[in-house]
């Protein structure tokens, strides 16, 4: 419960109940989640607009990190000291397709990509399908 708290401290947001439940998830689950996994894992107690701004948060301050898949959008702890200044995440993530997560492989850098002129890149993404070592 400390480590939630001094989590929440160091990025300068208020501790709620709601903040410390979904810090909690994802710490436990250790994989990338979307809303509804958040939503089922934590039943009744938060409505769904609570979960968002949650969630928007999270984004905002640098806790979490955005994560397409092909279901959509996930979400997963930064595994760095993020912060709302600096919050670059150019690593690989791979979906599992026998069990379904998503993971962040942050020993695997974005190869560098050479956009035609014009273009100018803000985020990268890439998504590597096939089985985790739990499934092989």
């Amino acid at each position: 419960m400390d480590h939630l708290r001094e989590t929440l401290k160091v990025h300068h947001l208020r501790t709620t109940t709601c903040r410390e439940d979904v810090l909690s998830t994802f710490m436990d689950r250790k994989n990338a989640l979307s809303h509804g996994d958040l939503e089922g894992a934590l039943g009744e107690n938060y409505d769904r607009v609570t979960i968002y701004r949650t969630l928007k948060t999270f984004l905002e301050k640098g806790i979490i990190h955005k994560v397409l898949d092909d279901e959509g959008l996930r979400y997963a702890l930064c595994s760095h000291q993020c912060s709302e200044e600096q919050h670059q995440h150019d690593h690989i993530h791979f979906k599992c397709s026998v069990c379904g997560q998503t993971n962040c492989l942050e020993n695997l850098h974005i190869p560098s990509v050479q956009l035609p002129g014009g273009y100018k890149a803000q985020s990268f993404n890439l998504l590597i399908q096939g089985t985790c070592p739990n499934c092989n």
